[in-house]
């Protein structure tokens, strides 16, 4: 079973930054996402990036203020978050796609794309 282990987390004020991050145990997938979740809503994606080439998509929500990246391992994915929003708040979850697929850029913000999922770590943004 692969398990993502997410870890940054946590509460700020309206403008402040906070990074996650993203460790899969003995795994390396094509392409790796954040996703996100309010009380009420559905979940969103937020940000994926293509493990192999590190080209980076995100949702319109999020451009300009947030960034996923790797290390050079490919063992570690980030999600900087920058200029939070009280809208930020949610449980964040990291994802990967299962081995040896990569969704289509149309689809690399879906959820139903990615088969592991991490415990999740929230995020509150206070106003």
């Amino acid at each position: 079973q692969v398990r993502l282990v997410e870890s940054g987390g946590g509460s700020v004020q309206a403008g402040g930054s906070l990074r996650l991050s993203c460790a899969p145990k003995e795994y390396i997938a094509r392409a790796m996402g954040w996703f996100r979740q309010a009380p009420g809503k559905e979940r969103e994606g937020v940000a994926a990036i293509y493990t192999t080439n590190s080209t980076t998509y995100y949702a319109d929500s999020v451009k300009g203020r947030f960034t996923i990246s790797q290390d050079n391992t490919k063992s570690t994915v980030y999600l900087q978050m920058n200029s939070l929003k009280p809208e930020d708040t949610a449980m964040y979850y990291c994802a990967a796609a299962s081995r040896g697929y990569a969704p289509p850029p149309s689809r690399i913000l879906t959820s139903s794309r990615y088969l592991y999922w991490g415990q999740g770590t929230q995020v509150t943004v206070s106003s």
